[in-house]
């Protein structure tokens, strides 16, 4: 057989292999969703939980984009209302952290985990997985609100299937040396804290997006 009837077939090759390869190269995009905590409160912007989280997971290896869709003072009222347009086309995951002012405001429980499970929904309709973010009500709303408040996120991530990361600010919350003045929000060394403890559960999430889970 000719040299010439074999072009085909190494052409369909070749462009096999390179469609393969870009594929493999894609970057994958996130977006980190939820108020001033995921927002940077007072931090410059590459001291923010998602621009921190970002280069932990390419530290690793991964080649990976994390949008930073925090807004401050954001309740889970106000992040339904804007889900549709802060999470653009061509995302892949949304780390979902939203409902600590609810509970700074005394807002019922049952109307948080109603907007976080359309939040939820919504992505999922758009083929957008989640990692949802827990939360904890703070002491001085009482053992009946908290209790309440506190089961929505293990709720809505086993009724929903998702990957979940207990209490966002786990290893900050009243530790003064962590935290700006206002003794709430996170300080550079703090968001560290957070990314450390965050860091395999992000991994996680990310291979069963490459996995196509």
């Amino acid at each position: 057989m000719r040299l010439k009837d074999f072009l085909p077939f190494f052409f369909c090759l070749a462009m096999t292999i390179a469609l393969s390869a870009t594929a493999r190269a894609e970057t994958l995009s996130l977006v980190g969703f939820g108020d001033s905590l995921m927002a940077g409160y007072q931090l410059p912007p590459e001291d923010a939980f998602p621009a921190r989280l970002e280069k932990a997971l390419k530290d690793k290896g991964l080649d990976i984009t994390i949008a930073n869709a925090g807004v401050s003072g954001d309740t889970t009222s106000g992040g339904l209302a804007r889900i549709d347009w802060s999470v653009p086309d061509g995302t892949k995951g949304v780390i979902l952290e939203l409902g600590a002012n609810d509970a700074l405001r005394g807002i019922p429980p049952e109307e948080t985990a109603k907007n976080l499970e359309a939040m939820i929904l919504r992505l999922k309709e758009r083929g957008i997985a989640v990692l949802l973010a827990g939360m904890m009500a703070p002491p001085n709303m009482g053992a009946d609100y908290g209790a309440r408040f506190n089961s929505i996120y293990s709720d809505l991530a086993r009724e929903h299937n998702l990957v979940f990361y207990p209490f966002f600010l786990d290893g900050v919350v009243t530790k003064s040396g962590l935290q700006l003045e206002d003794g709430m929000h996170p300080n550079g060394d703090g968001i560290a804290i957070m990314v450390e403890r965050f860091l395999p559960t992000a991994e996680q999430f990310v291979g069963s997006l490459q996995k196509g889970e």
